[in-house]
């Protein structure tokens, strides 16, 4: 993806706010995949389930296939996106 420069250009609040939230969200993306890397490294599946709060290891799951199938979605759109130019 080629990036546009920016000189001389006002950036609208927005668009600041949209560039703040998502470096946040690649923090937490980042630091996400790495807690449960060390997590898959350290410990069986079976203990996971055997000792996981049942109901908050469920809403994980879910909240995370929520997560991936928008990621899928801004995938689909950029591919797109770059078939047309």
């Amino acid at each position: 993806m080629v990036k546009k420069p920016l000189q001389g250009k006002m950036l609208e609040i927005e668009h600041v706010r949209l560039i703040a939230d998502l470096r946040i969200m690649h923090a937490k993306v980042h630091e996400l995949f790495e807690v449960v890397s060390v997590i898959k490294q350290r410990h069986q599946e079976p203990s996971i389930r055997e000792f996981a709060d049942h109901y908050m290891l469920e809403q994980d799951i879910k909240r995370v296939d929520e997560i991936y199938l928008w990621f899928l979605g801004v995938k689909e759109k950029g591919l797109e996106l770059t078939k047309k130019k």
